[in-house]
């Protein structure tokens, strides 16, 4: 079986935890998940299987979308209303205040990556050095908040709507939110909603991917991660040049397409450059 499972990740469940459960669903270790979600994180987690796990490295980049509750007053190591609290404060914030402060998170801006995090600092994870009470100096980096929206606000919690780019931490974005008020702030909750070309409308519920007899009914083809992206059917002539690798001239302007054989299966990603079209990644079966 070959293709794309969009869960919808529970609470509690590492994605490798998810990974390792499908592998027995599906029958296959060939398999894998684009963009992990925390244990306590849940919504849309996509897994690749089989050979479309060609496309997990461009799934690297994708953009993505999450309903965020952000606690105040309270600040913790994790960054997430699951760590130890390091610090309690009275809160007395206003909507109008609360709202007054996200455009400043709007844009490109600059994030610390929290230590309880799998990023590696000269070969180790930040969160196995963390876990041995270990604090280490990490580098800022920019990130992108394309929409930042408050849905809901009581005073003590408020729930946000956040796009945003790849290596984005919106836990250390609610604590720098939390910050900024002066009163502090962590991660309560965290439901992805989007992943890419991908939505929670899509996501299936891991029980039932567990309970099922047909699994394969639930797998979308690999392409459908590049739907935004224009198609083309190759002639008899190029297939066979895409198929052994090679380039080939094609009337097309400059850009990014999917391509497909007369048949219409899907051959490759590739990319036109001066009316020669090359594989950027192949994904048809080797015969």
């Amino acid at each position: 079986m070959n293709g794309i499972v969009i869960v919808d990740k529970p609470q509690g469940w590492t994605s490798q935890d998810v990974t390792a459960r499908l592998r027995r669903v599906f029958n296959t270790r060939r398999i894998g998940h684009g963009g992990t979600l925390d244990p306590m994180a849940t919504g849309v987690l996509p897994v690749f299987v089989g050979r479309a796990t060609r496309g997990v490295e461009f799934f690297e980049h994708a953009e993505k979308t999450y309903e965020a509750v952000v606690r105040l007053g309270i600040a913790t190591d994790t960054e997430d209303i699951t760590g130890t609290v390091l610090e309690e404060k009275e809160i007395a914030i206003s909507e109008a205040e609360f709202l007054g402060i996200l455009p400043q998170f709007r844009g490109k801006i600059q994030q610390i990556p929290p230590m309880y995090s799998a990023l590696k600092v000269n070969g180790q994870k930040l969160c196995d050095l963390a876990r041995k009470g270990k604090e280490v100096e990490r580098q800022s980096r920019e990130i992108e908040i394309f929409r930042l929206d408050c849905l809901e606000f009581n005073g003590r919690e408020a729930r946000l709507l956040v796009h945003c780019s790849k290596g984005t931490y919106i836990r250390t974005l609610c604590k720098d939110i939390g910050a900024a008020l002066g009163c502090g702030g962590c991660m309560a909750s965290l439901r992805r909603v989007t992943a890419g070309e991908y939505t929670i409308e899509e996501a299936v519920p891991l029980e039932t991917l567990l309970e099922t007899t047909e699994p394969e009914k639930y797998l979308r083809p690999v392409d459908s991660m590049f739907r935004n992206i224009e198609a083309v059917k190759l002639t008899p002539n190029q297939e066979k040049r895409c198929r052994n690798g090679n380039s080939f001239s094609i009337q097309m302007e400059d850009g990014t397409y999917r391509a497909y054989s007369q048949k219409g299966d899907f051959l490759m990603l590739a990319k036109v450059e001066n009316g020669v079209m090359t594989t950027i990644k192949s994904f048809f079966e080797v015969e």
